[in-house]
């Protein structure tokens, strides 16, 4: 599914929460500047990371082809009525769902152990805990801007 791959996307790499990728709102997306705008949720303040190419294209394509026709801000809502965003548990269900199909047998098969493998593959890159930012992330990569 386009939104499975969308949501899957974020979590692995952006390393976001799953409470994060479920009240990600279509305003927070910045086509023309190819950025993402986030609340994190621990951090209590905003944060602008590049849309890295990849995952602006599986959000584009969700929205343009699978979301739902809503009034909700939220770019991820259930497919069937009422239509409402998804809540933060549902990213479990996903990232399970594909780490079962897929045959990964771990102890943690939820959205945090994409989390976890974000974080890893910082800290196996050199990145510090603390300047591991998604901008140093995609420093060496142009963000790409997808258009609407």
């Amino acid at each position: 599914m386009l939104g499975d791959r969308a949501i899957l996307l974020l979590l692995a790499v952006y390393g976001m929460r799953s409470g994060e990728v479920a009240a990600l709102r279509l305003d927070q997306i910045d086509w023309p500047g190819g950025t993402l705008r986030l609340f994190r949720l621990k951090r209590r303040q905003p944060q602008i990371y590049p849309l890295v190419p990849f995952a602006a294209e599986a959000l584009a394509r969700y929205i343009d082809t699978v979301r739902p026709l809503s009034s909700c801000p939220e770019v991820f809502l259930w497919m069937h009525a009422p239509r409402r965003p998804l809540k933060a548990g549902s990213t479990y269900d996903v990232a399970n769902r594909r780490f079962v199909a897929l045959g990964i047998d771990a102890a943690h098969r939820g959205g945090h152990a994409l989390r976890h493998a974000c974080a890893s593959r910082l800290l196996a890159e050199g990145r510090s805990r603390r300047s591991g930012t998604i901008w140093d992330i995609a420093a060496r990569r142009q963000p790409a801007s997808t258009p609407r």
